[in-house]
């Protein structure tokens, strides 16, 4: 293949230039794997730089290739293409990165038990039903709702559920004109005004489909189809099951946490529960296009597929990220890989994509024991841990019950069918996974929304995660933030501190309207709030951090990439504060939070119970070659690559290491306090810079000057 010869632009040819061994880098770690095994051809998505998009997209269709989707937003074409060609394409300077196509799945797990029987199992859909098989439906729903009781006051969201379903009855239905969607995106905008439809605002399932059950009357507003290639508008389905079983934990009038919502489906995994990265990325971007339109305000993302680079080039962060600063807050599963299956013990770095996006809402799974308390909460072991792979990126942000959890079992779908097996019955069935937890908390979102429509994004996240109940182990010691984040879903105090912001107040003003207490009172105990936030590789603490409007709160935020220098540039904190999340002190100035004697080993000397990794010089904890385990790989280790630090006392410990060959991702966490890296595709551009200040300026990040830059050296 000769890219040369064919019709590309001009400026394209300029720029143009075929290095591969420099650019092997651009391939992410899955499609290289599949090069090296002798691959013929390959789904891909290959970003590009601004302007060259569509010259690349019309030079493969001359060459043969199918183009299957233009991504406008990230500037990325996804096609099949020959496997021998990849290489050449890596070496344009035009071609920021080549990705493989991957399989995406719903990852909800089959529940502990069965569900009592709540309904008929058989009769037509709703759509046709007759009104025998509509009272029947209605009257499992209630029964099924008088059994959500207990989860909805664990939650905190009991009241603020029924005051707000009384008042939106009254409202009348709501209908979107959609002969204005941008179905081609040719005209994505990525406008970042938040829209406020009070009481009327939809969110966007992207998923295996949304049956049409009677749980959401008429609330299904939209649905539309991406299985097939291309996009269409089609009748709601869900042959599957996940996508409806998710929407239900949302919107259902009978078991959802936001009985008011409008649901706008779009489908895109099989009946199967399987799909193709490319489908998720133009739903993203279709409903980014089309937020206006179809009234969207937040994107529930319950699926994804293992790390495979950082995610500065990973398509599926980069449609997220586009999404949040086009205002649509985007909330994500952490991913069901916290278990080494070998060991039977929790282990990191299990997060999967696109919940390693620094600005969506990644949920980690709790199993509350259908209690009301929150003493008896835990994490759930499946629950994937932090942090990201490639960039350790501190994650999850939070937690939500999302174990054994009872939402709709959609007819004729492969889970009910599989729940039926199981000895399950009914239009009713539980299931677990972070799939669940990711729905609990969008559902939070809308309550928090319907409370406070002004707040952008980050501002939402910001007020989960400051609200949010921290969760303690067997051992009442509270979980450390890479499993939990700041700790569980909160749903009534993320309400009232919501209602009390003004979030027209500028820049470094108080936006409290009044004083909120810090503490939510969930079946007559009073449970403290976190108080704190995550922030890229920060825990930022403290009763004033939401006590005013900061930088960090807008739409127009941009999480550096390390290619195109976008706006912020994050930083470490002062070097005075106490909030580093896996830092050297607490408030005693003595306790590490990850540090010499600990990391996820025991404190035995023979190694036996380390997750993963091997001990070298018995006191250095290393990752081994292969991270995560089975068919789905999370990342490697080059062989001489240390993650964790060197666990001396000399306060030099490096806290974090390497995480990809040719990427410094942690440097030294004292002196310089160098918490930053260097892009592979550019020597210059740095991933984190070392300063931020959280004061009444907001939060700035600076560039470290070149000579500080610390790189990785094999």
């Amino acid at each position: 293949m000769n890219y040369r010869t064919l019709s590309l632009p001009a400026v394209l040819l300029a720029l143009a230039s075929p290095v591969f061994a420099q650019n092997s880098a651009k391939i992410d770690e899955e499609l290289t794997r599949s090069v090296k095994a002798g691959c013929t051809t390959e789904k891909v998505i290959i970003t590009t730089r601004p302007g060259y998009r569509a010259g690349l997209a019309d030079s493969l269709q001359r060459h043969g290739d199918r183009v299957k989707f233009q991504h406008v937003s990230i500037d990325a074409v996804s096609a099949e293409i020959h496997c021998g060609d990849i290489e050449t394409l890596s070496g344009f300077s035009s071609v920021r990165a080549i990705s493989k196509d991957a399989e995406v799945r719903a990852d909800g797990l089959a529940g502990t038990r069965a569900p009592r029987s709540t309904g008929d199992t058989t009769g037509a859909s709703a759509a046709s039903a007759n009104r025998q098989d509509t009272v029947a439906r209605t009257n499992a729903g209630k029964k099924a709702e008088r059994g959500q009781w207990v989860f909805f006051e664990t939650l905190g969201v009991n009241a603020a559920r029924q005051t707000v379903t009384s008042e939106l009855a009254m409202l009348g239905d709501v209908t979107y004109d959609t002969t204005e969607i941008d179905s081609t995106l040719v005209d994505w905008s990525g406008s970042s005004e938040p829209t406020r439809s009070a009481g009327t605002f939809g969110i966007a399932i992207i998923d295996s489909g949304i049956e049409p059950a009677i749980d959401f009357g008429n609330r299904i507003s939209a649905f539309y189809d991406f299985t097939g290639g291309h996009v269409r508008k089609a009748a709601p389905s869900d042959a599957y099951g996940h996508g409806t079983h998710v929407a239900g934990l949302i919107a259902s009038r009978f078991v959802g946490v936001a009985p008011f919502v409008r649901l706008v489906g779009l489908r895109v995994l099989d009946g199967k529960g399987s799909g193709q990265t490319s489908d998720v990325v133009e739903a993203i971007e279709f409903a980014t296009a089309n937020k206006d339109i179809l009234g969207i305000r937040a994107i529930n993302l319950s699926l994804g597929h293992p790390i495979f680079e950082p995610a500065a080039t990973d398509p599926l962060v980069q449609a997220v990220e586009r999404a949040v600063r086009a205002g649509l807050v985007v909330i994500t599963a952490s991913g069901n890989f916290g278990v080494n299956p070998a060991t039977g013990l929790p282990g990191y770095a299990g997060v999967i994509s696109p919940g390693n996006a620094p600005s969506s809402i990644t949920v980690a799974a709790l199993n509350t024991f259908e209690t009301v308390s929150r003493a008896d909460d835990r994490v759930a072991p499946y629950s994937s841990r932090g942090p990201s792979w490639y960039d350790a990126f501190a994650k999850p942000d939070v937690t939500a019950p999302g174990h054994n959890l009872l939402s709709i079992a959609a007819k004729g779908s492969y889970l009910r069918r599989l729940n039926e097996k199981r000895g399950g019955s009914g239009d009713y069935m539980r299931l677990s996974g972070t799939s669940m937890a990711a729905a609990v908390a969008t559902g939070v979102v809308a309550l928090t929304l319907d409370a406070n429509g002004t707040l952008t994004p980050n501002a939402v996240k910001a007020v989960l995660e400051y609200t949010a109940i921290p969760v303690k182990d067997d051992q009442h010691e509270v979980y450390d933030a890479l499993t939990q984040g700041t700790g569980g879903v909160n749903g009534g105090g993320a309400i009232a501190l919501a209602a009390a912001i003004d979030a027209s107040q500028p820049v470094g003003s108080k936006w409290l309207m009044y004083g909120v207490p810090f503490h939510t009172t969930i079946g007559r105990v009073p449970y403290q709030w976190a108080g704190s936030i995550l922030w890229g590789p920060h825990h930022v603490r403290g009763d004033g951090v939401l006590d005013e409007n900061r930088i960090a709160w807008q739409t127009n935020i941009v999480w550096a990439s390390g290619v195109d220098e976008d706006n912020i540039v994050w930083g470490t904190v002062e070097p005075d504060e106490d909030n580093i999340v896996w830092g050297t002190s607490d408030d005693d100035g003595d306790n590490i939070v990850w540090g010499t004697n600990f990391v996820w080993a025991t404190s035995d000397d023979d190694a036996d119970n380390i997750v993963w990794g091997t001990s070298v010089d018995e006191d250095n904890i290393v990752w081994g070659t292969n991270i995560v385990w089975g068919a789905s790989l999370i990342g490697e280790d080059d062989g001489d690559n240390i993650v964790w630090g060197t666990g001396d006392d000399d306060g030099d410990n490096i806290v974090w290491g390497t995480v990809s060959a040719d990427n410094v991702v942690w440097g030294n966490l004292f002196e310089s306090n160098l918490v930053w890296g260097a892009d592979e595709h550019d020597s210059d551009n740095i991933v984190w810079g070392t300063g931020i200040i959280w004061g009444k300026g907001g939060i700035t990040g600076a560039r470290p000057a070149h000579g500080q830059q610390r790189r990785n050296r094999r």
